[in-house]
């Protein structure tokens, strides 16, 4: 070696310049991990939802049966207005009159799906796709204005839970979404809804409404009177429609344009 020159000092493993797959390698496990954990966590959620889907079927489809032959008596939110009715010291006349399906106009069906559920028959009971925008907007909001209940969701609340809003109510409405929507046919939950539907102080379902507000049966309701039944259904103990302020006018002009854009009266047979 030439005189005034030392050999380099052994390159350690991690030095600059050197190859040392440590760290890189480091990062890949431990990405590789977090995969595994995701894809694992991914896994179980599937499962569990499969799970809660089949127990669903399994404890609502005995009520779904009775449903399916029987037109119930009356609901948990009738036997609630009761005791609110008896608790405020106020006699309220229960109105409620059973039509089959064939007996409820078909602009009324129309009305009310354009208003209530428009997917009403492209989903199973839930309608993700509404469900992911009524959560933008209360995101937007700040608030919880906005829902996304479908008519069977509706129908399971109004005949067996408290219409308060909780986690758990809101699971066993769940249960009792899949186990309707696998043993009823579509139009057996639009009849019993429509049927069943608080439509004002003391007045359930179309026949009663159409009586009380229009004076005609539900097989006799015209396009306008339709829609302004449809337009009160999210707040039927705040609105009237014989006597709508701007916003349920506005929600009924909604509903019409929608209706006769389509074609009044289309049938849902």
């Amino acid at each position: 070696m030439p005189a005034g020159l030392t050999a380099p000092p052994d390159r350690e493993v991690g030095d600059e310049g050197g190859q040392n797959p440590s760290k890189p390698g480091r990062k890949r496990v431990v990405r590789e991990g977090w995969l595994r954990k995701k894809r694992l966590l991914a896994i179980l959620a599937m499962a569990s939802c499969l799970g809660l889907a089949w127990a669903g079927w399994q404890i609502a489809r005995p009520w779904a049966g009775d449903l399916e032959r029987f037109n119930p008596a009356t609901t948990a939110l009738m036997e609630l207005r009761a005791e609110q009715w008896a608790e405020a010291g106020v006699k309220v006349s229960l109105r409620r009159t059973w039509v089959s399906y064939e007996r409820i106009a078909p602009v009324l069906v129309q009305a009310v799906l354009i208003a209530e559920d428009d997917r009403f028959f492209r989903h199973d009971g839930f309608d993700f796709r509404m469900l992911r925008k009524a959560l933008s907007q209360n995101l937007e909001r700040g608030d919880a204005k906005f829902g996304a209940s479908t008519i069977t969701q509706q129908l399971a609340k109004n005949l067996y839970l408290s219409p308060r809003r909780s986690l758990w109510r809101k699971f066993q409405e769940g249960l009792l979404t899949i186990g309707m929507e696998s043993t009823l046919s579509k139009r057996r939950i639009l009849e019993l809804y429509l049927n069943l539907v608080e439509w004002g102080r003391g007045v359930f379902g179309a026949e009663a409404a159409a009586r009380y507000y229009f004076g005609c049966g539900a097989s006799n309701l015209g396009p306008d009177q339709a829609a302004r039944l449809a337009a009160i259904l999210p707040a039927p103990l705040r609105w009237d429609p014989r006597r709508p302020g701007a916003f349920v006018e506005a929600r009924t002009r909604r509903i019409l344009h929608e209706m006769r854009r389509r074609g009044l009266g289309r049938l849902w047979r």
